[in-house]
C-alpha cells in the first residue's frame, strides 16, 4: 500500500469514527495522519469540523480549515464546512471571498454554494440578493430536498420583506 492510499484509508476510518460519535478516537487518528504527512490537507478539514461542530472551538476550527485550504485548495468539502463556520461567526467579507473562490473549484456543488450566498445575504438583511441566490440554488440542483428547502427559504425572505 502506498503512502497516499494509507493516509486515505486512515482518513476513511477517522470519518467512520466521526459518524459513529467516537470524536476523541477520530481526533487521534487525524492528528496521527498530520504527524505522518503535514501536507495532507483533508485531515485538517476533518479536524476543523470536529473542533467547530463537536467541540465548539471555533477559532481552532477556523485555523484548521485555513490549513486545509493552504494544503489542499481543490478539496471541495473544506469550502462547505468553512463557509458554515464563517456564517456562524458573521465574518461576511471572508465568507464572500471563500464562496467566490469555491464557485471555481472542480466538483463543487454549485447549488450548495448559492445557498450559502443566500443565507449570508439573508442574515445581512439583503433580502433581494438572498432571493436571487435561493433561486440560483434551486435552478442548479437535481435534488428534490434541496429544491424544497430553496423554495421554503425563498418564501421566508418574501415574508420578511413584508415587514420592511
Amino acid at each position: 500500500m502506498d503512502h497516499l492510499t494509507k493516509l486515505e484509508e486512515m482518513l476513511h476510518r477517522a470519518n467512520d469514527d466521526i459518524k459513529n460519535g467516537y470524536y476523541d478516537e477520530a481526533t487521534n487518528k487525524l492528528e496521527k495522519i498530520i504527524d505522518m504527512d503535514p501536507n495532507f490537507g483533508k485531515a485538517y478539514n476533518h479536524l476543523g469540523y470536529l473542533y467547530e461542530v463537536k467541540f465548539k472551538e471555533y477559532e481552532k476550527g477556523e485555523t484548521l480549515y485555513k490549513l486545509c485550504l493552504e494544503k489542499s485548495p481543490m478539496y471541495p468539502s473544506v469550502y462547505y464546512n468553512y463557509a458554515i463556520l464563517l456564517s456562524t461567526l458573521g465574518k461576511w467579507e471572508e465568507l464572500k471571498s471563500l464562496l467566490d473562490t469555491a464557485m471555481n473549484i472542480p466538483g463543487i456543488t454549485k447549488s450548495t454554494i448559492y445557498n450559502e450566498y443566500a443565507i449570508m445575504y439573508e442574515q445581512q438583511g439583503e433580502l433581494d440578493k438572498a432571493i436571487e441566490h435561493y433561486k440560483k440554488c434551486a435552478l442548479n440542483t437535481l435534488d428534490k430536498n434541496t429544491l424544497t428547502r430553496a423554495k421554503e427559504s425563498l418564501e421566508r425572505c418574501k415574508m420578511k420583506k413584508e415587514f420592511l
